[in-house]
């Protein structure tokens, strides 16, 4: 009878512990497009201005060997929303299918929140478009070309013979009724000269209210979202897409005023950086694929003008961060939420002859990611502004948050969950990291080692501990067999 009484007990004890568990935390996951390491806590590149990303990293870690799945948008976040590898979803790029339609019965990130009770709300890019039931609420609206309306950038009948010249004309007016003439940058379009779409790769300022992009508007929706007490009665999940970096590069005017004392830096190029590297690799280096050409570029004298429109874009999207935190950080949800930031992919500006993403190179599949574990779970983790330099991936944001979570995520996710890594971010994993680029292209990433294997057979291996541009090729190198040999034994039939 008393062992039966000490049962009956205990268990009176348990469930009165569990009824005042702490409350699941909540997350706010915040990504970026396009950004490459131009944030000044990375320091990929001098003049970059980004102070509350920065203040955002000493909250917690930053991961400063973060890499895609696939350096494109749709690609890169059907696999971050799925947990998935392109090999396993069929996502290759952006001119594949959508994972939605790809996989319709996955159960993608936002699923797992919400069938472990949280509220799901969303606003700007998260998916590559728009997915119907991804968050029980969401805000979406013209990102890619604000400060002007979806439709107002499509070039006339009688202005279309004009889009592949050396003086391309498109007329419009801004919100205040001024004349505007694109592309600014006044280039030819290298992609799509006979089609009528508007050419994104442009850059330049626009004296108009910051309320005039998407970018602004999507903050002020999530700030107004916890202002309402976002959090007050169930755990939320709340997704920020922003949209910029990404082109064309359109910002508010007054980011771009420093450069006029301060002209803007180009990055560290070498001019023969293709010789030592096969056709396909630099096939893939020089044409025009995600954005424009190198050649034009210089042809039309606009590098450093598209270096300050990224810089200027880059410190515009990191003001409106800040306001998003600011928010959360007033609200009452401030001690109970993972915050996370990332970037679907990076972006070339000029490096080994390219713009855009889409390759297998550091510069294209290097990534901002920031994780800050909530406040009142600080002390369970490393002390804010921590590093890690271990090879990681967007792969393992899924397994990462339902571990944080508690959550039921599907089986058999590709990533692995980085909270090991939270609590001691210098341990040595020895892993290698994949990014594809396109089936049968594949990249691997160690502390040290970048090697890459297009699908005709051509190789690349590159020294980052000593080559962090890439300059210099050593996958002919003799004394490197075995580093090529181990690397290379990563690959998969489906040539993952």
């Amino acid at each position: 009878m008393r062992l039966l009484n000490w049962i009956f007990a205990l268990a009176v004890c348990l469930l009165a512990v569990n009824a005042h568990a702490a409350p699941k935390p909540n997350v706010l996951f915040i990504a970026v497009d396009d950004l490459n390491d131009w944030i000044g806590c990375i320091g990929g590149h001098p003049q970059a201005l980004t102070p509350n990303m920065d203040r955002l990293a000493k909250r917690g870690v930053l991961f400063t060997n973060a890499h895609c799945a696939a350096p494109a948008c749709n690609p890169s976040r059907a696999a971050v929303f799925s947990g998935l590898m392109p090999a396993r979803t069929g996502v290759w790029s952006n001119q594949s299918t959508r994972i939605e339609k790809a996989m319709p019965k996955a159960v993608l990130l936002t699923h797992a929140f919400r069938n472990a009770g949280y509220q799901t709300l969303g606003t700007g890019k998260m998916l590559h478009g728009t997915v119907k039931n991804l968050f029980e609420e969401y805000y979406g609206l013209n990102q890619r070309w604000s400060p002007f309306p979806k439709n107002a950038v499509r070039y006339t009948k009688a202005e279309l013979p004009s889009k592949g010249t050396d003086n391309p004309s498109h007329v419009l007016r801004d919100s205040r009724g001024r004349e505007v003439v694109l592309p600014i940058n006044r280039m030819p379009s290298d992609r799509k000269p006979n089609q009528a779409d508007g050419e994104s790769f442009d850059w330049g300022g626009f004296d108009v209210p910051d309320s005039d992009f998407g970018d602004t508007q999507i903050t002020t929706w999530a700030i107004d979202r916890l202002r309402r007490g976002l959090g007050n009665e169930k755990p939320f999940f709340l997704g920020v897409g922003y949209y910029r970096p990404h082109i064309p590069l359109f910002a508010p005017q007054k980011y771009f005023e420093r450069f006029k004392l301060t002209p803007g830096k180009l990055p560290p190029i070498r001019k023969d950086d293709l010789k030592d590297i096969g056709p396909v690799g630099r096939k893939w280096a020089i044409e025009a694929v995600t954005a424009g050409s190198h050649a034009t570029v210089l042809k039309h004298k606009q590098w450093r003008a598209a270096v300050e429109a990224y810089l200027a874009c880059t410190t515009y999207v990191d003001h409106e961060i800040g306001r998003l935190l600011a928010a959360l950080d007033q609200s009452g949800a401030a001690n109970n939420t993972w915050i996370v930031l990332w970037s679907d992919h990076g972006w070339h500006l000029g490096e080994k002859e390219h713009w855009g993403k889409w390759t297998g190179w550091e510069r294209s599949t290097r990534v901002p990611l920031m994780i800050v574990p909530p406040k009142r779970l600080a002390k369970q983790f490393a002390p804010g502004g921590s590093r890690s330099a271990q090879p990681v991936g967007l792969i393992d944001l899924f397994p990462t948050l339902a571990e944080a979570c508690d959550l039921r995520p599907p089986k058999n996710l590709d990533g692995q969950s980085l909270l090991p890594l939270l609590r001691d971010p210098a341990k040595a994993t020895g892993r290698v990291l994949t990014t594809t680029f396109d089936k049968g292209n594949v990249s691997h990433r160690t502390t040290r080692w970048r090697y890459l294997r297009y699908a005709n057979g051509e190789e690349e291996l590159y020294d980052l501990q000593n080559d962090p541009n890439e300059w210099t090729n050593l996958a002919d190198d003799p004394r490197l067999a075995k580093v090529k040999s181990r690397l290379a034994k990563r690959l998969a039939p489906t040539g993952e």
